[in-house]
């Protein structure tokens, strides 16, 4: 951003003359079902990358707030920034994945995500065997598990190096952080959708309603970039759980996956798992040829 005054009023002006009025209005139109919840001050906030740390810590505070009232939990909701020199990837051995959907029901529940609509940023793909074709995956599959000639693939966001996702967002509400996590700033998102059209991983959620989470089901731990309840209208995604994994923690999907089909850490050290697998495992990318440069690997044992 190279105004340090520039507001969400401001962003949308810009939109509205860059995009085209037909355009624009497509754009915003989501906007339109969720600006009656918004106060003044919420619809002023400055961008994310240009909040000083009092404003960043007044918009944590009424966070917390707007969440006990909403949903009559008490919460903690702080702002974890990237450490410097680490640069986070992550690898799945798909030889070992039996397809348990355990990493997806961990996302949902650490994530903070809408319990009527079960939603993860996870799916885990019933492809079959020598075929690596998306398309053909089944992540719909109701059988017991792991199925006869069958391997499983979860998907979730990429955190691209390239991330086309990014290069579409008509406001910048989207982003890659120094360690490689894509980000979102909820509270900039004007909802437009294009950032889920851009990406070829299908790994970005909208919420189109208004999170239904009980009170005692809601994770109190909470990050402002990452797990805290979104609200109606706005785009989400994968973080790699940065509330977590910027303390030294594991991703909640890693920790819940039965098999150890998941390794996550520091590609900048050189004496990490990660960096042991991408030195020794004959690792690939999805969609190599599209050029998004992902931080997500996948990898067979044979």
């Amino acid at each position: 951003m190279s105004n340090p005054e520039i507001s969400r009023r401001t962003a949308l002006k810009v939109a509205g003359a860059t995009l085209g009025a037909a355009a624009f209005a497509r754009a915003v139109a989501p906007l339109t079902q969720w600006t009656q919840d918004l106060s003044v001050d919420e619809f002023l906030q400055k961008h994310y990358q240009e909040m000083t740390p009092s404003e960043m810590e007044r918009v944590l505070r009424r966070i917390e707030a707007r969440t006990l009232k909403d949903y009559g939990a008490m919460v903690q909701v702080e702002d974890v920034r990237p450490t410097p020199g680490v640069e986070f990837g992550y690898a799945l051995n798909l030889s070992v994945c039996i397809g348990c959907r355990k990493c997806a029901e961990a996302c949902h529940k650490e994530n903070n995500h809408d319990r009527a609509t079960n939603n993860s940023y996870i799916r885990v793909l019933e492809m079959k065997m020598g075929s690596l074709d998306l398309a053909e995956g089944d992540a719909t599959y109701d059988h017991p598990v792991p199925a006869k000639d069958k391997f499983y693939m979860p998907v979730q966001c990429q955190q691209c190096d390239n991330p086309p996702c990014v290069n579409v967002c008509p406001v910048e509400a989207t982003w890659k952080e120094s360690d490689g996590i894509v980000v979102v700033d909820y509270d900039w998102c004007i909802g437009c959708r294009y950032c889920e059209a851009a990406c070829p991983y299908h790994a970005r959620r909208f919420n189109w309603t208004k999170p239904e989470i009980p009170a005692a089901e809601i994770n109190p731990n909470q990050s402002y970039l990452s797990n805290r309840v979104r609200p109606k209208g706005v785009m989400e995604k994968c973080t790699f759980c940065l509330h977590r994994t910027r303390k030294g923690r594991l991703p909640a999907c890693l920790e819940a996956c039965p098999t150890g089909a998941r390794v996550f850490g520091n590609m900048a050290d050189p004496h990490s798992e990660i960096r042991w697998v991408l030195e020794n495992k004959r690792v690939f990318v999805l969609k190599e040829d599209l050029g998004t440069e992902p931080r997500f690997f996948y990898f067979f044992d044979k």
